[in-house]
């Protein structure tokens, strides 16, 4: 401060902006344009570990200032690019806190930053704290995709955590380096099912006094467990559902039951592209973990299977941080001095045998299908060692929780498996990725997750997929009859019978088109081409289904209709059966139309008896399928 004078002194103060609680002296020492964000939940702290991360801080820095972060806390250990120096300035620009690491021996770096961070100023003094890695970037789907939007959602609720599942984003392809944003370049994730990819991460009201912080989740601290405290513990999933109650006390990754992402999910981009896997290999790990950068953790985080753009809301607002903040004449060149310095290493590896060798071993590793992919090393699920360490509570809240479960009034069980044989909502399968196929009856069929859900994975992989109708759809079609499928899925039915009957002739329609490259890759796998035998018709349902049917099978005047599909409602089938010529000699109800509409049976039965169809009959499971005939059969 030499010579500045006492007024000059009280100026600079007056000019400073409002620090944040537990900051440093050095915090916003610095005037400069852009501000620290004020929210009205209050102080909403990032904590994060990084280890030569130069060329993606600004990114990350002006991504989560953009979501609505106001406080961004990160550690630093034995740096040679530069981070440390560029989060100090943005330290004295006021827009994080950068804490030395220094890590005693014994101890890696995460756990090390989280001891120091459990008495750090700015994390105590936080309303709400969320820890993630460098490589991590938090998304929002919910409302505007702010986190003042999200946390006033989750408190209309009386929440005061948000528990928020990964999603693991692949390399999407890409090998050659480059500058452009990481959320921008990788737009190619896991399946939203893939339980692998389910660890998380945790959004909650911190109190020292009560909880301990960790890498996915919070602890809470021993003296707390038998009391209250755990009854004030709401949680929510990345869906806005209330977590389950073992959740309080241990885990770290979602389950079936509490996995979610409408509202929110976190983005998990661990490999990049080769390039930047390359440097990142050759350069350790914020967990010095040894060789944990191997072609085994490329193929389980190379995962490209679902395009997932949600990102790209926020590139107008992260755009434009990210260009005020390099206004900045020092973060600007040390950035530029780490991009440099990462360009310069890799010119160097690629002159080396190593380099190339890690391409072709990641190439390979990216060939291997999903379905193949274990996580290293495997850890099954120890329930004994899980029970020896539960606290007596935490017994007793987990044996009530199960008694409720058993207690509470029966749900109508629904036709098949809870999650049905496909995966809700649109399917994106547009990519043609590596996949295992399984033989079911005569057919090749693709273990999908994108497809697929994990129960029918299971199925499919003993060969039993659709086994019913396999079996006996077969001998029931009349010679040289037409059979119209209305949701024809993955087209597993219908190749199988193009096989088994090649007098026959199939239609196929399916309302998702999601589904159509799924259909053609059955196709050719099983070798069979689209003829006049087998077509697969682009006739959505649209808004009148209950028309559209009646044009279909005035059109194609098949002898047989199928009908799969939950686009058409038991409302418009009744009323369309009146419009229906000729119809059809056979009549039968599956898949996702049975998953949708059991309840309604009755009524659709009432219908088709009026219409002279008998039945149900053929001999199928009844929970499964329905099938009619305009002749009493008997049962084959």
């Amino acid at each position: 401060m030499q010579g500045t004078g006492q007024a000059g002194v009280k100026k600079m103060a007056q000019q400073r902006p409002k620090r944040p609680r537990g900051a440093s002296d050095l915090w916003g020492t610095v005037p400069f344009a852009v501000k620290r964000h004020k929210s009205p939940h209050g102080q909403v702290t990032a904590v994060s570990m990084m280890k030569d991360e130069g060329p993606f801080v600004i990114e990350w820095v002006a991504h989560h200032l953009a979501l609505g972060f106001t406080d961004l806390l990160v550690y630093t250990n034995d740096c040679s690019d530069g981070t440390d120096d560029m989060l100090i300035r943005l330290e004295e620009l006021g827009l994080a806190h950068h804490r030395r690491n220094v890590i005693p021996e014994g101890l890696r770096p995460q756990p090390s930053a989280l001891n120091y961070a459990q008495e750090e100023p700015v994390v105590c003094k936080s309303d709400w704290v969320m820890v993630f890695d460098a490589d991590e970037f938090l998304s929002i789907r919910h409302g505007d995709g702010t986190l003042d939007g999200l946390l006033t959602a989750a408190k209309e609720q009386d929440a005061n955590g948000i528990v928020v599942t990964w999603r693991i984003f692949g390399s999407g392809g890409v090998v050659d380096w480059s500058r452009a944003p990481v959320t921008e370049q990788y737009l190619y994730a896991a399946p939203p099912m893939w339980n692998k990819g389910w660890g998380v991460k945790t959004l909650f009201t911190f109190d020292p006094e009560y909880w301990k912080l960790g890498i996915h989740r919070p602890k809470m601290k021993t003296r707390h467990i038998e009391t209250g405290f755990p009854d004030t513990v709401k949680w929510l999933n990345g869906s806005g559902r209330e977590m389950e109650d073992y959740f309080k006390f241990r885990g770290w990754r979602s389950i079936t039951r509490t996995v979610g992402y409408d509202w929110v999910q976190l983005n998990h981009y661990a490999v990049k592209s080769v390039d930047s896997y390359a440097i990142r290999k050759m350069r350790g790990n914020v967990n010095n973990k040894k060789d944990k950068y191997n072609s085994d953790y490329w193929a389980l985080q190379d995962r490209n299977e679902v395009r997932d753009d949600t990102m790209l809301r926020y590139t107008e607002a992260r755009n434009a941080l990210m260009a005020q903040l390099l206004e900045d004449p020092v973060l600007n060149r040390l950035h530029s001095a780490a991009i440099d310095r990462a360009e310069a290493r890799l010119a160097e590896l690629k002159q080396t045998e190593a380099y190339h060798q890690l391409v072709a071993d990641l190439g390979a590793a990216s060939a291997i299908p999903i379905t193949q992919i274990t996580a290293k090393p495997p850890q099954p699920r120890d329930k004994e060692k899980i029970a020896a360490l539960m606290s007596d509570v935490e017994k007793r809240r987990n044996a009530k929780a199960k008694e409720d479960r058993k207690a509470a009034p029966a749900e109508p069980k629904p036709p098949v498996t809870p999650m049905g044989s496909y995966v809700a909502g649109p399917i994106d399968a547009t990519l043609d990725i590596p996949l295992d196929w399984k033989a079911n009856h005569t057919v090749e069929v693709p273990m999908d997750p994108r497809v697929f859900t994990p129960p029918t994975l299971l199925i499919i992989e003993a060969g039993k997929f659709e086994r019913g109708m396999a079996r006996r759809m077969p001998h029931l079609l009349p010679k040289d009859g037409t059979l119209l499928t209305l949701g024809a899925g993955c087209g597993f039915l219908p190749v199988h019978l193009a096989r088994v009957r090649p007098d026959l002739t199939l239609l196929l329609q399916e309302c998702d088109r999601g589904l159509y490259p799924v259909i053609g890759r059955l196709c050719a796998r099983n070798d069979l081409a689209a003829t006049d035998r087998l077509r697969l018709l682009d006739a959505p349902l649209g808004a009148e289904p209950g028309t559209r049917l009646a044009t279909l099978m005035a059109t194609h005047r098949p002898s047989a209709l199928l009908i799969a599909s939950a686009s058409l409602p038991p409302a418009a089938l009744i009323a369309a059966l009146s419009d229906l010529s000729p119809l059809p000699d056979q009549l039968f109800l599956t898949g996702r139309w049975i998953e949708a509409f059991h309840p309604d049976l009755p009524a659709v039965e009432s219908a088709l008896v009026a219409h002279g169809w008998h039945g149900p009959q053929y001999g199928f499971d009844p929970v499964l399928t329905r099938g009619y005939g305009r002749v009493a059969a008997s049962t084959p």
